[in-house]
Parts: C-alpha cells; structure tokens; sequence
C-alpha cells in the first residue's frame, strides 16, 4: 500500500509538486546536519523519484552537500539541470507515493511492452538463471550508440584520432559524471532494452534509471589502471536479493579492452562462500578474482545485464581503443532491501 508522503509546514512553494521531493530534500538536509536517523526506509524511493527526474543519485547528492540549498532553490537546480518534469512524470509519481491511478500513457507503454515479442530466448533465460548474467544483442541501433559514444568524447574534451586528448588528469577515473542527454534519454527509453528487463522481472511495469557513463582508457606507463576492481553496490546480508545492473556498449569492445568482468554463477553460491570465510574475514577484502573472474566482450550496442550478487567491475584496458559505456538498468517500485549493511 502506497504510502503518503509526509511534510512539514515550509514558507518556500513548490515549483514542480513532485511528490516525495520535499521529503527527500527534508532528510537529506537532516543528515548533512548531523540529525539524519541512520537506516532511510524510503532508500528505494529515494532512488526513484530522482531517476525519474532525470537526475543521477551521485549527481544529486554532491550537488546538495556541496550546497546546502534551500528546498526552493533545490528545485531550481533539477529544473535547470533536468529541466522541468512532465505531466506523466508527476502523475506516476503520484501512483508510486498515493496510489493515483497511472496516466494512460503509461500504461499504454506498459500494454506495449508486454505484448512484444520477446527478446530473450529460453537459452537466454535459462543462461540468466545458471549464470547470473544475460546479453542482448542490438539493445540499441548502431547509430544511436555512436552519437552517446560522441557526447562523451566531447564532453571530456577528446577525440578517439587524437591518443594523447584520452589522458589527462580528468581521465584518471573510468567513471564519466554525465547523466543528462536527449542521446542517453533515447537509449533509456530502447523498446528492446524494456522488454528484456521485463522478462527478467516480469514485469513491464518497471523504472529507468538515469545512470553515468565510463571512459576506460588503455593503460600505459605513467596510466595505470585505476578501478573500481571487483566489487558489491549491495549489502552481502544472507540472503542478496533479485536486482538487475546493466552495462550498454557504445563501441565494439573485446574482453580485453577493459570490458565489463563479473564472475558468473556466483549468486547461486555467495551464501555458502560467505557461511565459510573465517570469522575475521572481511567479504569484500577478498581476491575475487580467484573466484573465477571473467571478462564480459561484446559489440556496440550490447546491453550487459547481470545479477547484484554477482562481483563485477571493470578491468586494465589492454587494448587499443578507450572503452566506452553507459550504464543502464531498470527496476521495479518495490525492491527488497536488506536494511544492515554487511
């Protein structure tokens, strides 16, 4: 059952009544100022109102600490950096928080996507279910992954003729802070890419996320690579439960061209892993590359989605070409989440 969303009384109006906003804005403020309560049970929501805002979880959160706004002026910040939400946008809002009907739109698109045929085969199902991880081929068309791969290559001041534009000190981390882009929004919005989250959750009834982008370079002396290695963006807390990742290629990218490594089938045995670390073992110190640690290849416009229990990350860039990416993933309105962090 949807909850309410709880307010207090504010002087400073609202300039795009999106439900949940204030309260995020009122939380977020509370624990910059040392009066947060800890564990956020709207972390979910949280999540998903800023996606559907158009707006990047890291992006938001450096954009209020660094600047303590006030609510209104946070307000400001989204509609300049996002632009103002649309109609759809506030009304399925208003569905996650109160439990308003859904615009038709919406659910139209819905209606659509679960009449597609599908685009996982039950090779490919049966694959997600041994492996943990499934790729669908020609997420997006050619042409829309060469212009993301060129926002990209503009926005951090390079040009794939010129080696040297790849590595400056800009370039020292993979991850690229670039969230808003009609080119990004278009591979988000991929029918095929819908589908094939929703036969995985089975649902069509699912939110995209507004993730960043990475730039991998090759590595060379003085270049080293620098991560993020093998890794969890989830609680290790027994049991992990069903959440998708996703990784769309926008250049071809071999295994060894610092492509995406995860190590497969891991999620069907994390649990007995975990159950025989030594007590004083610490899950993520571990060398997960021992536990058979693998590169990910694929072409551009391959769309990697794989299981949160898996270790993932990327890997040194021994190839020729930078590796470009943009995450893309999409998630139900309710997820289970493991309130200790373990």
């Amino acid at each position: 059952m949807p909850l309410s969303d709880p307010r207090t009384n504010s002087n400073e109006p609202e300039q795009l009544g999106a439900p949940g906003l204030y309260s995020y804005w009122s939380r977020t403020m509370a624990a910059l100022n040392g009066k947060g309560t800890g564990n956020n049970p709207e972390f979910h929501r949280d999540r998903l109102l800023l996606h559907v805002l158009g707006l990047g979880l890291e992006q938001t959160s450096q954009y209020l600490s660094q600047n303590r706004p006030g609510f209104q002026e946070f307000e400001a910040w989204i509609i300049q950096t996002a632009g103002r939400p649309s109609s759809n946008t506030i009304a399925r809002l208003q569905n996650l928080y109160f439990g308003s009907p859904l615009p038709d739109d919406v659910s139209s698109l819905f209606e659509q996507v679960t009449n597609m045929p599908d685009v996982f085969s039950q090779e490919d199902l049966q694959h997600w279910t041994e492996h943990g991880y499934v790729i669908l081929h020609e997420a997006v068309p050619a042409a829309d992954c060469a212009m993301a791969a060129r926002t990209i290559w503009d926005a951090l001041g390079a040009s794939e003729e010129n080696e040297a534009s790849w590595y400056h000190r800009g370039h020292a981390n993979i991850m690229v802070q670039l969230f808003q882009s009609p080119v990004f929004e278009k591979n988000r919005r991929s029918l095929r890419i819908h589908k094939a989250f929703a036969q995985l959750w089975g649902t069509a009834d699912l939110w995209a996320t507004t993730d960043r982008c990475s730039f991998n370079v090759p590595e060379k002396p003085g270049h080293v690579f620098q991560g993020p290695d093998l890794h969890w963006d989830v609680s290790l807390q027994q049991p992990v439960p069903l959440a998708t990742q996703g990784v769309l290629y926008l250049t071809d990218t071999p295994p060894e061209q610092g492509a995406l490594t995860l190590v497969p089938g891991f999620h069907q045995r994390l649990g007995k892993w975990m159950d025989e670390l030594p007590e004083s073992a610490y899950p993520r110190e571990q060398d997960l590359h021992a536990l058979g640690s693998m590169p990910v290849g694929g072409k551009a416009g391959d769309l990697v989605i794989w299981h949160q229990a898996l270790p993932h990350g990327s890997r040194p860039n021994r190839g020729k070409k930078p590796r470009i990416v943009q995450y893309i993933n999409m998630l139900p309105s309710q997820l289970q989440i493991h309130e200790t962090w373990r």
